[in-house]
């Protein structure tokens, strides 16, 4: 009991760092040709970032019954491209983290945690679907979600920690200047300390709320 709620707080804690933005639209020019993101010395495609977001967009469609459901779902998740570039950036970051401090991840572990929660909630389609509704993780892409969980209590526990202290998330900001993130303007900046993706306050963004859609704050 204890080890499934340890597994459930760090998936949490890591989705909710995703937090919710405005929607936005940018203007002027772009200093980031083709790039969402730089991190370290790779780059987050534009294109890549979409093909991420449309894979979410396509598994919500087809977990709901009609066009007005897959309309709600849209509305309850308006900043899935921020979301899901904060969470490709963070990605990265926690893994550099991780390799610093030496802690790896087995495909055997991964296998082992998929299995136990599959049996939790009672079968890898459950699972996907779960995944895709709380975290909006795509369900191809669940397996590397399940490593970053696992990398992030590994870590946790090679710190004397957990994913909740400020021990963890020092660790998570000396990575991320290690790796100088750049974040595309148009997808806001990156705080270093935080370990967060930020709206960025310029005068060529213009925020625009869609209708019917409610805004949280960030």
């Amino acid at each position: 009991m204890h080890r499934r709620n340890s597994r459930r707080r760090t998936a949490l804690l890591l989705s909710a760092a995703i937090a919710a933005a405005p929607v936005l639209t940018a203007c002027g020019n772009d200093a980031h040709p083709g790039a969402a993101a730089v991190v370290g010395d790779q780059r987050i495609t534009v294109s890549q970032l979409e093909n991420r977001v449309n894979e979410v967009r396509a598994a919500q469609r087809a977990a709901v019954a009609d066009e007005a459901q897959y309309a709600q779902t849209v509305a309850r998740t308006g900043s899935l491209t921020r979301d899901t570039l904060h969470g490709m950036v963070l990605e990265r970051v926690l893994h550099q983290a991780a390799q610093d401090a030496g802690v790896t991840v087995s495909r055997k572990e991964i296998q082992r945690m998929r299995s136990g929660l599959e049996q939790q909630v009672g079968g890898a389609e459950a699972l996907e679907t779960a995944w895709l509704q709380e975290y909006g993780v795509a369900p191809k892409h669940l397996d590397d979600n399940l490593r970053l969980q696992l990398e992030a209590q590994k870590l946790a526990a090679k710190l004397g920690t957990d994913p909740s202290r400020p021990e963890f998330w020092k660790a998570l900001s000396v990575a991320s200047k290690k790796l100088d993130i750049d974040l595309n303007p148009r997808y806001g900046t990156w705080d270093v300390e935080k370990s967060s993706r930020a709206d960025a306050k310029t005068p060529w963004v213009r925020e625009v709320t869609a209708a019917g859609s409610e805004q949280q704050p960030t």
